[in-house]
């Protein structure tokens, strides 16, 4: 048995301290919180500003919880393929792909299930009430523009489903003049991508609107399996356009859609499945500033997810929608809302065509105030299947000395089941929603450019759905029961720092993702986790270089609940550059998986291996 690649041991500790006081995590990742929905969004001229913590624009600075701010420059410079794959390269998270590009994803946030993460576009929710959680492996990156990460339970503000955090993506947001865009990007294994769009502002309009397309041949996802190539086709648009009626009344409308046509490997031996992923969004949002102390917001939306296989018959779709009533009043440091919100959701899978709803009651208070930070919200969902259900979430930052800021939170959570593990042939009416309790404290510096952090958590998860033995449903395969519980426990650490003229970057995180229940560990988690960073500024003749690398360790997992199945661990070096190479006109070249690494996130699904991409995009500014 090979030795794991990250062989911590406490006596690594002051090491690993030393490096993340001396590396930095990118400069364009922040540490922030909070998140609001389309009508708050601020213009992305505000990097310092986060909205997905609280549900309202807050300073970053005013942030309590553990956030991460990936803006559009960031986004452009990754030269990342897909949304899941820009982000397992920060902190506290890690992937699961069976195989490539197209193919089921599970984004693990410290140690918890995929369905543990709420997800959001453009404040509009995303979920599958078949498998739980967000499609991530049908979500586009192309038509992004920013991404801000909370972790740690937030039910306390968004309901069900936010038991390990939120991830809030935006799409763009027109301002300025009238600014067209072409970009087209090429790569290895025939990849080919080609987008476009404009957006700006008019007097009180503004708008945006892109669309984007990507293929690739692929390669053999299931070397050992059926011996074919596995490719796929994405086609995705998305459009907002805003009103400022007057000085206090604003409107919003936004939506979005994703195809995602993949090949894959079922079950079966030499059966070439493929794959048809649609997602969409629509939302609308009216605000209205009162006063200056008091604000109002009301929106109204919708997502719709449908699944398709062929020529294995299968078929599902989930429709969710949402309506939020949500007030803020602000005085000198103090911040008290209250939201009132009701959801629907809606799940069609033959035989299944059943539906639910949520109707919340949220209320939050902030204040900021010298070196004291504090954060308190509660929250009362009633849903009409399990009725009611009490979350709550305290947060408290102290700034000892300058420079520094201890904090401490905790938090409950819960997500219902999904209609798919009440009603399927393999679910039962009776189960009862999953719930978690969560502590966390934190310790955090920054001067200038430079930041450090470290994070350390446990979340217990109790009436964890698992898929058992056959039984309780009568199903001969196996049947969903409340049988689990898990402990989540970690620490995180990252930094920033510039060294001359280089950016350094640097986030470690050590987690124990348990079963509480039979000791092992939860499956495809790694116990450790380095993602270094580095880039810099290069004068060539007249072009200015951005050059950069990025490597990340991850140690090894097991594959099966048993831990029996062992996944190797391994290390990927990223490298990329990028230029401007005329007024208008900017080149990017990245390279992936550089020495060409063989391993595996899924086992006995193959992983790209060296993956080359080089994209030129022309915006008319």
């Amino acid at each position: 048995m090979k030795k794991t690649l990250l062989p911590f041991r406490p006596a690594a500790l002051p090491l690993a301290l030393s490096c993340a006081l001396a590396g930095a995590w990118p400069a364009f990742a922040q540490t922030a919180s909070d998140s609001v929905s389309v009508a708050q969004l601020p213009p992305p001229s505000l990097p310092d500003t986060v909205v997905t913590a609280t549900r309202v624009a807050q300073p970053l600075t005013d942030v309590l919880a553990d956030v991460t701010l990936i803006d559009e420059p960031a986004i452009r410079a990754s030269g990342a393929v897909t949304l899941t794959d820009l982000l397992a390269r920060q902190p506290g998270l890690e992937l699961s792909r069976n195989g490539g590009p197209g193919t089921t994803t599970s984004l693990f946030m410290r140690g918890a299930e995929n369905r543990f993460t709420a997800v959001y576009i453009d404040g509009i929710r995303v979920d599958s009430q078949a498998t739980g959680g967000a499609p991530w492996e049908a979500m586009a990156l192309g038509q992004v523009e920013r991404i801000e990460i909370v972790r740690g339970p937030a039910a306390a503000v968004y309901g069900s489903d936010a038991i390990a955090g939120v991830v809030q993506i935006f799409t763009k947001q027109g301002e300025g003049p009238f600014t067209p865009y072409v970009g087209v990007g090429v790569g290895n294994r025939r990849t080919g991508k080609l987008e476009a769009g404009f957006s700006g502002k008019s007097g009180a309009v503004d708008y945006a609107l892109g669309a984007e397309r990507a293929v690739s041949r692929g390669y053999n996802l299931k070397p050992d399996g059926n011996p074919d190539i596995d490719g796929y086709r994405q086609s995705a648009a998305s459009g907002r356009l805003g009103w400022q009626i007057n000085g206090a009344h604003r409107l919003d409308f936004s939506g979005t859609h994703t195809d995602m046509k993949a090949r894959y490997d079922g079950f079966k031996p030499d059966l070439d499945d493929r794959a048809l992923n649609r997602v969409g969004t629509l939302g609308a949002a009216w605000s209205a500033q009162w006063s200056q102390a008091l604000s109002t917001r009301l929106s109204i939306s919708q997502s719709r997810q449908r699944y398709e296989t062929t020529p294995s018959p299968y078929q599902t779709e989930t429709t969710l929608r949402n309506y939020l009533l949500h007030s803020e009043w602000r005085q000198g440091g103090h911040l008290v809302t209250a939201a009132l919100e009701r959801r629907e959701d809606h799940l069609s899978n033959d035989p299944i065509d059943q539906g639910r709803h949520q109707n919340g009651i949220a209320l939050g208070y902030g204040y900021t105030g010298g070196a004291h930070t504090l954060q308190v919200n509660l929250r009362h969902d009633r849903d009409s299947e399990f009725g009611g259900q009490t979350t709550g979430g305290v947060a408290y930052g102290y700034a000892f000395a300058p420079n520094w800021r201890a904090t401490a939170a905790a938090g409950t959570a819960f997500r219902v089941p999904t209609l798919y593990q009440r009603f399927s042939q393999y679910g039962q009416p009776g189960l009862e929603p999953e719930t978690a309790r969560n502590i966390e404290l934190g310790l955090h510096w920054a001067q200038g450019a430079s930041r450090f952090g470290v994070t350390a958590y446990q979340n217990r998860v109790r009436n964890l759905i698992t898929f058992g033995a056959p039984g309780p449903c009568g199903a001969d395969f196996g049947c969903y029961e409340n049988t689990g519980r898990a402990r989540l426990q970690g620490v995180t650490l990252s930094g920033a720092h510039r060294v001359g003229g280089v950016n350094l970057g640097v986030s470690l995180d050590w987690l124990r993702a348990k079963d509480a229940v039979t000791g092992k560990l939860l499956p495809r988690r790694a116990q450790r986790t380095l993602k270094l960073s580095a880039d810099t500024r290069v004068a060539a003749g007249d072009m200015n270089w951005t050059l950069g690398a990025e490597w990340q360790a991850v140690s090894h997992r097991w594959d099966d609940a048993a831990n029996k199945r062992r996944l190797g661990g391994y290390g990927l070096l990223n490298l990329y550059a990028s230029t401007t190479i005329a007024r208008q006109w900017d080149l990017i070249a990245r390279v992936d998986n550089l020495g060409d690494k063989s391993y595996q996130l899924a086992r006995g699904y193959a992983t790209p291996g060296r993956t080359v991409f080089v994209g030129l995009r022309w915006m008319g500014r």
